[in-house]
């Protein structure tokens, strides 16, 4: 009797362990499984930022930061601020993996195929894709979605497909139609720190690239510099290409440092004058001529300006 209830109990105590460890087990969290396609961080590169803005729009730019309550932020060269801001974050891409042969990754990559837009002013420039309308052509070029009226555009191509393995320096992806011209914007841009694109639309609306054009104000030339302006910046000769892009430029830049990089407040100042910007208290004066012009380029250079609001502030960015 005594060797049996030996049995029973060793027997019950072996079920009673096994039940513990089983116990034990099921309270021990699974391990967290990774998904195979989940990218690390290492497997991304960072290749800009982007700013929200309060009312929902988003600006791409090549760098930003915040001094006080102001952030400041650097796009193509052009350095400008903004008042207001929700969120900034990176844009990232996603590293390719490296068991992509490249056989696969040249037969995946798609051929590139441009679409350019022709000025009555023999300008053209290169934009994503168009929409032709029976008054004009809406196009789309990046985050810039702007509006061309029909007897501006003289016609629009679309290159023939490149193969991306075939090499050679990219076309610009704008140009005034003269070499000479082109060559003389990026070099006075680059030289006082300003997009060349910038100058090339303001020289567009001002002359569209007529060397010796001449307004009924007495403007003259490409930039259509006022006689008292072109002596202030020692441009003798305003129908000199070179001499009127340089002096053009210097005063485009002059006016970016005293408005702090609101390139809408620049526009306004080259076409009313600083002193009609800082008479209505640093906003676009309530002239319909400036507030078009600020609209017109701000639109292509990729501002977004809003048409002009009843108290004739055109929007910052």
């Amino acid at each position: 009797m005594t060797k049996i209830f030996s049995i029973l109990l060793i027997a019950l105590l072996s079920v009673s362990a096994f039940g513990q460890k089983r116990h034990k087990r099921s309270k021990q969290a699974p391990k967290e499984q990774t998904p195979a396609s989940a990218p690390s961080p290492q497997n991304v590169t960072i290749v800009g930022k982007r700013i929200t803005l309060p009312d929902g729009r988003t600006l791409e730019v090549d760098e930003v930061w915040q001094q006080g309550d102001v952030y400041w932020y650097k796009r193509g060269g052009v350095v400008q601020s903004l008042d207001q801001v929700s969120k900034t974050e990176n844009i990232v891409v996603a590293a390719k993996t490296p068991v992509e042969s490249t056989a696969t990754k040249v037969a995946a990559k798609p051929v590139e195929k441009a679409t350019w837009i022709y000025l009555v002013d023999g300008a053209h420039f290169k934009v994503d894709n168009v929409r032709e309308t029976d008054t004009g052509t809406w196009y789309n070029r990046g985050s810039v979605a702007a509006f061309i009226d029909k007897e501006r555009i003289a016609r629009i191509e679309v290159d023939a497909p490149r193969s991306p393995s075939s090499g050679g320096r990219r076309m610009a992806d704008w140009t005034s139609g003269n070499s000479n011209i082109d060559q003389l914007i990026h070099q006075n841009a680059n030289r006082v720190g300003l997009d060349p694109y910038l100058v090339f639309l303001v020289i567009e609306q001002e002359s569209h690239f007529h060397v010796r054009a001449m307004s009924p104000k007495g403007a003259r030339g490409l930039m259509q510099l006022m006689p008292g302006t072109a002596r202030r910046l020692g441009v003798k000769r305003p129908f000199d290409a070179a001499e009127n892009i340089k002096g053009g430029t210097q005063y485009l830049k002059e006016l970016m440092d005293m408005f702090r990089g609101n390139v809408n407040l620049v526009l306004a100042s080259y076409n009313a004058g600083e002193g009609a910007v800082l008479k209505y208290g640093r906003t676009v004066p309530p002239y319909r001529e400036t507030r078009d012009y600020v609209n017109k380029i701000s639109k292509r250079y990729g501002l977004a300006a809003r048409e002009a609001t009843e108290d004739n502030e055109v929007p910052r960015r």
